[in-house]
């Protein structure tokens, strides 16, 4: 079982919104997941991304793949974080 860190569509024909679910890459997209992480909310201004890095951790050292852009959106949100840490 491969499990990986993905996006799950929710929302509204044309009016996307996104969970972060842990699943496994078996199952179809917006199927069954093991747990929801975050959210990714592109329509907002600006665009909202909330991740529970605590659970984030966890699924990645136990060997969880975040998806291609899973790992664009923790690149965003560490880079805020860093940030926010300097000020």
């Amino acid at each position: 079982m491969s499990v990986k860190l993905r996006l799950a569509r929710v929302g509204a024909k044309k009016n996307p919104f996104y969970r972060v679910v842990v699943t496994d890459s078996r199952n179809p997209r917006d199927g069954k997941f093991i747990e929801h992480v975050g959210i990714y909310d592109p329509n907002r201004d600006p665009v909202e991304i909330r991740f529970d890095m605590d659970r984030v951790n966890y699924w990645i050292g136990v060997g969880a793949q975040p998806s291609e852009t899973v790992s664009e959106l923790l690149s965003v949100v560490k880079k805020a974080q860093a940030t926010a840490a300097k000020a």
